[in-house]
This record gives C-alpha cells, sequence and structure tokens, in this order.
C-alpha cells in the first residue's frame, strides 16, 4: 500500500469517528430532552390536577351565602388565567415558562387569599367536603412542588449537556436549545413578620 492510500484511510478513519461521536452525541441530546419534555407533561399533569379541584372547592365555599364573592370572583379569573397559558414542551424557553409560572403563581396566591378567608367561617371549615377538598388540594401543592425541582433537575442535567465543549456544537449545528428552569416566587426570600 502506497503512502497516498494510508493517508486517505487514516482521514477516512478521522472523519468517521469524528461522525460517529457526533451521532452519539446527536441522540444523547435526544434523550436527554425527551427526559425533559417527559418531565414538563408530570409538570401540567399536576397543575391539572390542582385546576380540577378548585371549582368544587368554589362550590363547596360558594354554599356559605355571605361569603366573599370577590375572594371566590379572584380565584375564578386566576383557574381561568393559569388554565389558558400551555407550552409547546419543545418551547421551554425561559420567558414562556415565566409567563407560565406567573399565571400559576396569580392561581396561587388567589387561594392562599381564599384559605385565609375560610378562618372566619368555622361552620365552613367543619365541612367535611371542604375539609376533604382542602387536604387535596395541599396535597396537590406538595405534588406540584416535587414535580417541579424534578423538573429543573433534568433540564439542569440537558442545558449542562448541550453547553460542553465540544458537545456544544453539535447542539449548536442540530438546533438544541437551553431550557427554561422554574424560580421561586418573587418575595419568596423575605421572611414573613409574625406579629402576636
Amino acid at each position: 500500500m502506497n503512502k497516498k492510500n494510508r493517508t486517505w484511510i487514516i482521514v477516512a478513519a478521522i472523519v468517521l469517528i469524528i461522525v460517529l461521536w457526533g451521532v452519539k452525541r446527536y441522540n444523547g441530546f435526544v434523550s436527554l430532552e425527551e427526559g425533559v419534555t417527559s418531565q414538563w407533561a408530570n409538570v401540567e399533569n399536576v397543575y391539572q390536577r390542582r385546576a380540577d379541584l378548585i371549582p368544587n372547592l368554589v362550590n363547596t365555599v360558594k354554599g356559605y351565602a355571605d361569603f366573599e364573592q370577590e375572594t371566590l370572583t379572584r380565584v375564578i379569573e386566576a383557574r381561568a388565567k393559569a388554565t389558558s397559558i400551555t407550552i409547546d414542551p419543545t418551547n421551554l424557553t425561559p420567558e414562556s415558562l415565566a409567563a407560565f409560572q406567573q399565571a400559576q403563581d396569580g392561581l396561587s396566591s388567589a387561594l392562599s387569599r381564599l384559605l385565609v378567608t375560610i378562618e372566619r367561617y368555622p361552620d365552613l371549615k367543619a365541612n367535611q367536603n371542604f375539609l376533604a377538598l382542602q387536604d387535596q388540594l395541599e396535597g396537590t401543592e406538595n405534588r406540584i412542588a416535587v414535580e417541579r425541582r424534578k423538573f429543573n433537575e433534568i433540564t439542569q442535567g440537558f442545558n449542562t449537556s448541550i453547553r460542553k465543549f465540544p458537545a456544544s456544537m453539535i447542539a449548536g449545528i442540530t438546533g438544541f436549545d437551553q431550557k427554561g428552569y422554574f424560580k421561586a416566587v418573587e418575595g419568596s426570600d423575605v421572611v414573613p413578620t409574625v406579629e402576636f
């Protein structure tokens, strides 16, 4: 075998190794992105569960004629806004995730106000339907926190993978972009003042 043929074989082998490495990285990105998409579906599922519980909660509370209508209206409007915002899993950008989170935080805030207002209604607080719904809602809020944390962990793995060099070149060429994270609610770093 002459020197020229040997050089071409070496060059072809190097190109083949680079192509195979690129294919492997690409397939790894696809797997990681599917993990993010799957976890996003889990997040949406628990938010939907919360949205489904709210009409029952509102109807139970409505039974108390003197209950503040404005509080119920805020909860209903916040639920409508929160359920109207959906995100395509292929577009989990920081901006789209922030808009989704803002709507969900608005619903959380309205629900918190509702539960605080209920403290003034001892009969309602003793209602078995209300207590069961409140327990389900609290459990759902815990699930939301767990699924959001898992989503952030999986997203971190994906984002880290597509940013590392030289894999970042494959990610850039093939169109893999960073995904957004859930962030803490603004003001959650401030400790509330408790007065007796």
